[in-house]
């Protein structure tokens, strides 16, 4: 038996992924938290606690501890980070493990030290931390070593980050906080304001799924909707088209877009030659989203395809370097 477990986590803002060094995959789960309101307890974690989003009674709330990639609530994330780690751990917890946590390329120094201390509380042995870009770059299988310019895009729940990675680090990026949970966000706000209903977040998200697409439909869809009467307070049920999620999510999507092409002006033109020969790769669960590797292609002019599983690319990554810290270690902070 090892004395101590090796573990790369995925600190989502949509789901928490954690890889065991050797195993894989050990955990997917969301990161979501339901807390008691009068004794502050942690009441559910994670898979169970999802099922409760928008349908507790008054005496309990649905926390996201973690908002636009960073941790907004310390305390509700150490014992999230808890719960997950015991989780994996098992009867097995003899030493702590020591954990590879990946963070967003621009966080501030006090964001890396709440990530950093969040983990130590929870019980690991020791922590250290790498750059998400960086981590999807490895999982997405790009020669991140080599002396050329790949672009990686990872759009996850809370945001959208555009790198260029070059000899084994980040060498220009460029982040704006707007991801998956934001369209999901601009759906709701648009079913409110065009057709007075109220539509609960998985309901959103359910439609930026099934009908949402990046680029207007040439055969539009459509979706029936149930949700509350902004109104007259009843339930209600009415059809969506493909082309208003279109409209609600256009504003958000081009934000993303100004991202990668801020990123790119950045970019040495040495490198930004080497974009243009290899592409651009997309990864992160929100970069399912139908058609948004055309969007990028058409607005950047530069061919872009999504990875694949694009939603493990940033853990797979976290894998590959807590498994060989050796190989990354001047990228590990």
């Amino acid at each position: 038996m090892k004395l101590f477990k090796k573990l790369g986590v995925d600190l989502g803002t949509a789901n928490s992924v954690i890889w065991e060094a050797g195993e894989g995959i050990v955990l997917d789960e969301p990161s979501v938290v339901a807390v008691g309101l009068e004794d502050k307890k942690v009441v559910a974690v994670g898979n169970e606690a999802k099922l409760m989003v928008g349908k507790t009674p008054e005496y309990i709330e649905v926390v996201k501890p973690l908002r636009e990639g960073v941790v907004a609530d310390y305390d509700v994330t150490e014992a999230m980070l808890k719960f997950f780690l015991r989780k994996v751990m098992g009867a097995a917890w003899l030493v702590g493990p020591e954990v590879l946590v990946c963070v967003p390329a621009g966080v501030t120094q006090v964001e890396q030290r709440a990530v950093l201390d969040a983990v130590l509380s929870a019980g690991a042995r020791k922590a250290h931390l790498i750059d998400e870009p960086l981590a999807a770059a490895i999982g997405a299988k790009i020669p991140v070593a080599e002396a050329f310019g790949n672009m990686i895009v990872d759009i996850g729940g809370g945001s959208c980050e555009a790198a260029v990675i070059a000899l084994g680090g980040v060498v220009t990026h460029s982040s704006v906080r707007v991801g998956g949970d934001k369209l999901n966000e601009a759906i709701g706000a648009y079913v409110r304001k065009h057709h007075n209903l109220d539509i609960g977040e998985q309901t959103a998200e359910t439609i930026k799924i099934k009908i949402g697409s990046a680029i207007k439909l040439k055969r539009p869809e459509t979706m029936e909707v149930s949700g509350r009467d902004t109104v007259f307070g009843l339930p209600k049920t009415l059809n969506v088209s493909s082309e208003e999620v279109w409209e609600a999510i256009n504003e958000p999507m081009m934000q993303m877009i100004g991202s990668i092409r801020e990123a790119l002006e950045l970019t040495p033109p040495e490198l930004v030659a080497d974009i243009v020969d290899r592409g651009i790769v997309l990864s992160g669960g929100s970069s399912q989203l139908r058609n948004f590797d055309q969007l990028v292609t058409r607005e950047i002019g530069v061919s872009a395809h999504v990875a694949i599983e694009p939603q493990y690319c940033v853990i797979r990554g976290t894998g590959a370097a807590i498994e060989n810290l050796e190989l990354y270690w001047r990228t590990i902070k």
